[in-house]
């Protein structure tokens, strides 16, 4: 089969951006595909259980298939499904939650329709660009990486972000070399500017500007730069950030405010959110809202006038949603960037029921533990990779009604449930919400109840 072309129908999209095709029976996962097109597929490679393909040409147009409204998508790796029209991206969304559900979790679970914000484009109010130099030009690059590859690319026009930042790269592009300031060489590790990543508010506008250098210092130039960059009307504040390590980690621990604010404030629903440079905060604030109404009726309609544990809470994002339902909130996070802000929130909105916790998540869950406190509700919102197996059993320990389980994969998602179920609690329905709108990325939001 290997390097043979065969002409088959793509049937549906997988997990990660791939979709599925098959030759024989035999499983070919390609990009590029949209189901129900018909294809001449190139395989490149076999394995026992699947090959990898790639589309030679599309000989039947799906009815989903759409011209793609980014000039750069063929490039860029950022967002491959806009060859698939919304609402099929959306259908295709629900079925991989669900199948990947019943595959690892091993039973049916009620996966509703994907919930979408109300715009699909310009949503992305978190932005990093990696930052490189040409050799003989000596230009500057910024924008995301080539797909499949690390090489960056510039991006001139990105229509899933506010237009403004598109103008403020430009202007870093152009006025960089001005100011002696060259871009990071991965290979030699060498060049000062590493990284720009904005923060831009849906609420106020107001756009913080982080600068990673591959510098321990502030040097003149980049005084001035910032002082250029803070003419931009909209731009509130100016940070630098340190990296001077060769990996792949895009920020190091330590943040300094060059110019103006090291903050946003952001606003979801009737809570306020300061958000700093190295806190955490959802990338699509609209989305962020539905999941916040999502989880915040989970609880409403199951306990009235509960207490919350918000493990693992950040800036207290969700704890703060939760404050006008809920007679005690504690939220529980050991960065000190994130608790600050937490903290700052919880007075910024009169949340006199909210209490902020900055300590390793794991001791203060095994002295709540020991302690014989039980929460009605315990939510957790974990990284890709899911929970931890500790992490689990404390939540399973603590909460004596209810886990809200808030994930941006499936896959752990089914993994982490069935281990729930082993622990007590029946997951009832999984929410899913599409907070990275035309990418592979999948947000769902899974509500567990104890038998």
């Amino acid at each position: 089969m290997e390097k043979e072309i065969f002409t088959a129908k793509i049937e549906k999209l997988l997990y990660g951006g791939k979709s599925l095709a098959k030759i024989d029976g035999f499983p070919v996962f390609v990009e590029g595909g949209c189901p129900d097109d018909i294809a001449e597929i190139k395989v490149l490679k076999r394995n026992k259980s699947y090959a990898i393909g790639e589309i030679e040409s599309v000989k039947i147009e799906s009815i989903h298939r759409v011209k793609p409204f980014c000039p750069m998508h063929n490039v860029c790796g950022s967002c491959g499904l806009q060859h698939i029209s919304y609402d099929e991206q959306l259908r295709q969304k629900r079925l991989i939650v669900q199948e990947t559900i019943s595959k690892i979790y091993g039973e049916n679970i009620d996966v509703l329709p994907v919930k979408f914000p109300k715009n699909n484009k310009n949503y992305r109010h978190k932005v990093q660009y990696p930052i490189s130099q040409t050799k003989v030009s000596k230009r500057i690059i910024a924008g995301y990486y080539k797909k499949n590859s690390h090489e960056a690319i510039n991006i001139k026009y990105c229509p899933v972000q506010p237009e403004i930042l598109d103008e403020l790269t430009e202007f870093i592009r152009t006025a960089a070399s001005e100011f002696n300031i060259t871009g990071y060489d991965e290979k030699h590790h060498s060049g000062l500017l590493r990284h720009i990543i904005y923060r831009i508010s849906d609420f106020t506008g107001k756009i913080l500007i982080t600068l990673v250098l591959n510098s321990e210092k502030i040097d003149k130039n980049i005084n001035k730069f910032a002082d250029k960059l803070m003419k931009f009307e909209n731009v509130s504040g100016v940070v630098a950030n340190f990296n001077t390590t060769k990996t792949n980690v895009i920020t190091g621990k330590r943040f300094v405010c060059i110019k103006g604010d090291d903050f946003i404030i952001e606003k979801i629903g009737d809570v306020q959110y300061k958000v700093s440079s190295g806190s955490f905060f959802q990338v699509n604030p609209q989305t962020a809202e539905i999941i916040f109404n999502t989880a915040k009726e989970m609880i409403k309609s199951n306990i009235e006038n509960p207490s919350i544990l918000d493990a693992y809470s950040g800036v207290s994002a969700f704890g703060l949603q939760m404050k006008d339902i809920a007679k005690e909130i504690i939220c529980v996070e050991e960065c000190k960037s994130s608790t600050d802000d937490a903290n700052y929130n919880v007075k910024l909105n009169n949340a006199e029921n909210v209490t902020v916790i900055n300590d390793d998540a794991s001791k203060t869950f095994e002295k709540f533990v020991k302690d014989g406190k039980k929460f009605d509700v315990v939510l957790l919102d974990p990284p890709r990779k899911g929970c931890s197996v500790e992490s689990l059993d404390y939540a399973s320990k603590l909460s004596s009604k209810l886990i809200v389980y808030v994930s941006c994969n499936p896959s752990t998602l089914a993994k982490d449930m069935k281990y729930l179920k082993e622990k007590g609690f029946e997951p009832k329905y999984v929410q899913p919400a599409d907070m990275f709108c035309h990418t592979p990325h999948i947000e769902s939001v899974a509500l567990l109840i104890k038998e």
